[in-house]
């Protein structure tokens, strides 16, 4: 019997434009920072991109609305950020509840732009640091970094989310559109 032999070979349909190469780092701090600002740009990016008229959509009943995810992941960086901050959270409402895209937009980059900061002061000497974080039955001990390192996931899963609305809408995501060529 001959030996299965496998390559590694590219993707053709690349789909995204971010790649490991370039976020890897010996530095936990760093490679924080750099996947922060990876998915960043791509929810600022697909918030503007999807029509006005299109936050009310929802795939099926039983999920939140393009509006309500924006307003959601707004909502959780404020929270996330502000526990690795060790501060109150600045966000001032339920964004979840908004319905004006150009005020979720606002919500969801001054909630980034909070965020950059809370990354940016990150190093590898205070990622670990130790804080005390709310949850269920009273405040849990958690790290700097591991708080931080849980709202990237979060906001790439709920990425993942805006992906299928823009694609069922019509829309290219963002994070595709800067790698496909242009259509002729």
């Amino acid at each position: 019997m001959a030996p299965l032999v496998f390559l590694y070979t590219p993707a053709a349909a690349q789909t995204t434009d971010s790649g490991f190469g370039e976020l890897a780092s010996t530095s936990m701090a760093a490679v924080s920072k750099a996947m922060h600002a990876n998915i960043r740009r791509n929810l600022a990016e697909a918030a503007a991109a999807m029509p006005a008229g299109d936050y009310a959509f929802k795939p099926t009943p039983d999920v939140r609305s393009f509006g309500e995810l924006i307003g959601h992941v707004a909502n959780a960086n404020f929270f996330f950020c502000s526990q690795a901050k060790g501060e109150p959270s600045p966000g001032t409402s339920n964004y979840e509840k908004a319905t004006d895209k150009a005020a979720l937009v606002k919500a969801l980059d001054d909630s980034l732009a909070y965020c950059d900061a809370a990354y940016e002061s990150t190093t590898d000497a205070n990622f670990s640091q130790g804080i005390k974080t709310p949850a269920p039955g009273g405040a849990r001990d958690a790290t700097r970094g591991g708080v931080l390192v849980f709202n990237t996931a979060h906001n790439n899963e709920h990425y993942g989310n805006i992906v299928v609305y823009l694609r069922l809408k019509g829309h290219v995501p963002p994070s595709t559109g800067r790698v496909q060529p242009p259509k002729k």
